[in-house]
């Protein structure tokens, strides 16, 4: 795990559209807020970026959504986005400290307000021009990266039980669109990678039809690491099928939890295929949040402080 080319991420949301105004008022105010404006305080961001890199990370996957000024469909885009011109300066400045960015936009029916009117256009032909449009154009404005990750998470109807609509993709259209993203992402030079949650509740359909060539990221923000834990069976499922993972740790349940994935993935899993971990804070950029992302980003400072000492 301590090899120049093992992956240290850190997740960071310049648009948190991903529930938006679809979500009911009982939710968490921090998660609802009428899709307007971004949420995304310039002080945080700027000491997010330099902290990741000092801690001894070298990636940051960027989750985009509604917070750029998109030249193929500035439609979606907030009123106070940022221009293409300040997210490329962002880019050379993380590249200068180290950091590999990575672009993320959650194609996930239950993440996806951030498409504004074409959330409500799941699968139509409108659908497909649009995420082929903006794929394009970020794969473009990242200088093909070498990843691009989709999201694709939690598209289930309990997840979505207090949606103002509920929309939820199975069987083979799940797979079709999946395949669309897939190609898309591949015809720009990047690999696609995804979020895996969809392996713990169908693991023999992921098996059968999940490409290798697809990057998988299961999530879990727990303490209980036992082998009958359909969560952590995942980590194994994934293993044992020859996927290509980077398990997702968060501080946002279980603030050790970091160290704990660390600690399994060593004890458990020989490294062939895994290419990092990542830790995700899952808050917005916001002022009042700084807390959360000092104390993540300080657990991973810990955790390659303890690898490089044996």
């Amino acid at each position: 795990m301590d090899g120049d080319g093992f992956i240290w991420a850190n997740l960071i949301h310049l648009s948190y559209n991903m529930w938006g105004d679809r979500f009911a008022p009982d939710r968490q105010a921090i998660y609802v807020h009428p899709k307007q404006y971004l949420r995304c305080d310039d002080t945080l961001w700027d000491d997010i970026v330099q902290t990741t890199a000092d801690a001894g990370m070298n990636m940051v996957i960027i989750d985009l959504g509604d917070g750029v000024q998109y030249e193929s469909h500035p439609e979606i885009s907030l009123c106070d986005a940022w221009s293409k011109d300040r997210l490329r300066r962002e880019l050379v400045k993380m590249r200068e400290l180290g950091l590999e960015p990575i672009p993320k936009l959650n194609f996930s029916a239950g993440h996806d307000p951030w498409l504004g009117e074409y959330s409500r256009m799941v699968s139509t032909s409108t659908y497909y021009a649009v995420c082929r449009d903006l794929i394009a154009e970020v794969i473009e404005l990242f200088d093909t990266p070498r990843f691009f990750h989709l999201g694709m998470d939690e598209e289930t109807a309990p997840i979505q039980r207090y949606n103002n609509l509920v929309i939820v993709r199975q069987y083979e259209l799940w797979w079709h669109d999946m395949y669309f993203l897939f190609d898309e992402v591949e015809r720009g030079g990047s690999r696609p990678w995804v979020w895996a949650d969809y392996a713990r509740h169908h693991p023999e359909d992921f098996v059968k039809n999940m490409p290798k060539s697809a990057v998988q990221s299961n999530w879990y923000h727990r303490a209980d690491f036992s082998r009958d834990n359909p969560d952590v069976m995942a980590y194994h499922l994934l293993d044992e099928h020859g996927y290509d993972q980077i398990p997702a740790a968060s501080n946002y349940r279980m603030p050790g939890n970091f160290q704990m994935t660390v600690d399994y993935f060593a004890e458990h899993f020989d490294p062939k295929h895994l290419l990092g971990i990542q830790m995700n804070v899952w808050q917005p950029t916001l002022e009042e949040c700084r807390p959360r992302y000092e104390h993540g980003i300080e657990a991973v400072k810990q955790t390659l402080a303890s690898l490089k000492q044996g």
